[in-house]
């Protein structure tokens, strides 16, 4: 059996949504101190839609892939549809990670939520103004 799925190494080499979206309405970072992995996200939020998602992941080819995936699956969904999005989501989608990959998935996750908490933190702010 191979070690990853042709899902992994298809957004592993072809990765999505790759970049920095510079007037981002929410942007999100994490990191795991044990493998070295950090992802950022940046949303751009539009009524309360994913408009837009770029991602920038510094570490291996799984947690590529899971940024790459997890990106796929909330653009153009509600916000509400994309806070629910799970690593284990993100991992099915990619046809399985090995088990010791599967905090890469648990990234993806974290990055996106993070993400959207800055955006609602920063709809706070701007009322409160």
């Amino acid at each position: 059996m191979a070690l990853y799925s042709e899902k992994v190494m298809d957004h592993f080499r072809n990765p999505r949504n790759v970049g920095v979206i510079e007037d981002a309405d929410g942007i999100g970072q994490v990191g795991n101190a044990k493998c070295g992995d950090i992802m950022k996200m940046y949303l751009k939020i539009e009524n309360d839609i994913v408009e837009d998602v770029k991602f920038e992941t510094f570490g291996c080819g799984s947690a590529i892939a899971s940024s790459s995936m997890a990106t796929e699956m909330i653009k153009g969904k509600p916000l509400s549809e994309a806070m629910q999005l799970t690593n284990k989501a993100v991992a099915e989608a990619l046809d399985g990670l090995p088990d010791y990959k599967m905090h890469c998935s648990v990234l993806a996750e974290e990055a996106i939520r993070s993400a959207i908490d800055d955006y609602y933190k920063k709809q706070e702010a701007k009322k409160d103004e």
